[in-house]
């Protein structure tokens, strides 16, 4: 039999390991995070009692969605499961924008689902330049969290602030700010992952602070940074760094793209959750 129900906190660590047999590299502290996102965002699809696929359906606000972590394990593909998984999971959502990254062998499938590409993520890796950009960089959570939550805002279609909170709180999350006659110009986040760190959210008000903000999070060492093709100054940036494409996803939505400042975002936050 075939059920399919809210994971719990051990199937979100188990979805980790998944996610890293498929060559995502999660974070290491991901479920933690991802948890608080929206608790019953997370479906599980057991047979017989075993978990054999999973799903993440975040509800976001009144009027937004993610789907994200799809996978059926390798013995159960082809046999339906994983779209029941998936009509689940876009049921949880009705009545909502909903945004996926999708990588490139599913984005056909994807778009028979009425999903339709904005923009291409390009994951990128290489070890960032020192860079002073003449403004105050400091450790995030330095800074009152409603600023950084009405920062955030500017980037991503609805209110976040319990994953938001989270993200930035995690012990071996590395954290920095940007700031410029007081103002917050920048944010950047490293977490540690299964293989190289990955970097996001990475915003700046400008090319120079999202370097110096590149250099804060993980000066002399390799990471990866998702970067959204549809700001030229980031593609443009991490490729003079030196740094090389290594993944892409395009993302995709149910309707128009929601408006948010492209041009001041270099990295998103995740490709699991938005």
């Amino acid at each position: 039999m075939f059920e399919i129900g809210a994971a719990g906190a051990e199937d979100l660590v188990l979805i980790g390991e998944w996610a890293h047999e498929e060559g995502w590299n999660p974070g290491r502290s991901d479920a933690l995070a991802f948890g608080v996102a929206d608790p019953g965002g997370f479906l599980v699809g057991r047979l017989s009692g075993d978990p054999v696929a999973c799903v993440s359906a975040v509800r976001y606000g009144a009027g937004f969605g993610f789907i994200g972590l799809y996978i059926a394990r390798p013995p159960v593909r082809g046999q339906g499961y994983g779209l029941r998984l998936w009509n689940a999971a876009m049921t949880r959502l009705s009545g909502r924008l909903v945004g996926l990254d999708g990588v490139v062998a599913q984005q056909a499938n994807y778009a028979k689902s009425g999903f339709v590409r904005a923009w291409n993520n390009v994951r990128f890796e290489g070890v960032p330049s020192t860079v002073d950009a003449g403004v105050r960089v400091v450790d995030a959570r330095a800074v009152p969290f409603d600023r950084l939550a009405a920062y955030d805002r500017r980037f991503f279609p609805a209110e976040r602030d319990s994953f938001l909170a989270a993200w930035i709180a995690m012990p071996d999350h590395i954290t920095a700010a940007a700031l410029r006659d007081g103002e917050l110009c920048g944010l950047a986040v490293a977490r540690p992952c299964r293989g190289v760190p990955r970097i996001g959210p990475w915003y700046a008000d400008s090319p120079s602070v999202a370097a110096a903000l590149l250099s804060a999070v993980g000066s002399g060492t390799r990471v990866a940074v998702d970067v959204p093709d549809a700001n030229p100054a980031a593609v443009e940036l991490v490729t003079g760094m030196g740094f090389t494409p290594t993944f892409e996803a395009a993302r995709m939505y149910t309707g128009p793209a929601p408006a948010v400042d492209l041009s001041s975002l270099f990295g998103v936050a995740s490709l699991e959750l938005g």
